[in-house]
């Protein structure tokens, strides 16, 4: 049983490919993540420390059963795994000296993971604790609100960098982080839109690049003071519909379990649960 880790996405790719897509929907971050670093190279989200990626097997030259992918100084991100070899990656983190400011996953390797940090006295906190969806028949709101979905142009980048600040904040951002590059560049990409009534802007969705047949939803965002008046439910059927004519075979998302409107508004709109994720902040 062993852990294998390397800087080198190709290789990552060339030895775990085959498991990532055998699970596209779940292993959704861990493929949009890899596909940017490998577009972009290791230093795309701006860290001193390039990323870093590994794989488990239980036996030498045996099939790949669990992976994460760590693009510091956001927290690791753990596809499914074996009990064991979520056991297996905190040992192999605390005797390589790794910084692990926590981690993101579905829900029962988290808490493995995080019984066996606690087991080496360290502690962890529970950020945030999302829900995974997956579209399958997409309704259309009816009767849907004022307004038509535009996709966002360079003029609305300021608005649309503002807007995923905002957003970030409640998923787990690193404070002071500056979004603009990585907005320019989703803009430029056409994946994100804007839900306007009259010009004027009154809701944002985005989409991930297609990877493996999939495409995630999100930011999905509307000013408070906006909010209860359609305008989320349609920008997200906008943009879920955007993510399909740009390949997507398989169109997910997350939302936050602790907000019952957005996960009622997703499921009305034809989006089905998978499984629950959770976000941990990890301290030794």
């Amino acid at each position: 049983m062993t852990w294998e880790i390397t800087h080198d996405v190709a290789e990552f790719h060339a030895v775990a490919g085959a498991y990532l897509a055998a699970d596209p929907v779940r292993n959704t971050v861990l493929l949009t993540v890899s596909d940017l670093v490998r577009r972009r190279g290791p230093y795309v989200y701006g860290d001193e420390v390039p990323a870093r990626f590994g794989w488990w097997r239980e036996a030498e030259g045996g099939a790949v059963e669990g992976v994460f992918v760590h693009t510091p100084p956001y927290r690791p991100i753990l596809g499914p795994m074996p009990d064991r070899a979520a056991r297996g990656l905190v040992q192999k983190w605390r005797s390589s000296g790794a910084r692990v400011p926590g981690v993101t996953g579905a829900q029962r390797t988290v808490e493995v993971l995080a019984d066996e940090w606690r087991a080496g006295n360290g502690s962890s906190t529970v950020f945030r604790a999302d829900r995974l969806f997956r579209l399958d028949v997409l309704t259309p709101p009816r009767p849907g609100p004022a307004g038509a979905a535009e996709v966002a142009g360079a003029a609305d980048l300021p608005l649309v960098v503002d807007w995923f600040g905002t957003f970030a904040e409640h998923v787990g951002s690193v404070p002071g982080t500056d979004y603009t590059a990585q907005m320019t560049r989703r803009v430029e990409a056409g994946q994100i839109l804007l839900w306007k009534v009259d010009a004027v802007p009154v809701s944002m969705a985005g989409f991930s690049a297609v990877s493996a047949g999939q495409a995630r939803v999100g930011p999905v965002y509307t000013p408070a003071e906006l909010r209860g008046r359609g305008y989320a439910g349609a920008v997200t059927c906008a943009v879920s519909e955007a993510a399909q004519a740009a390949g997507a075979e398989q169109v997910v998302l997350f939302a936050d379990r602790a907000n019952p409107t957005s996960n009622a508004l997703y499921q009305r709109l034809g989006f089905r649960p998978v499984g629950d994720f959770l976000m941990l902040d990890l301290t030794d």
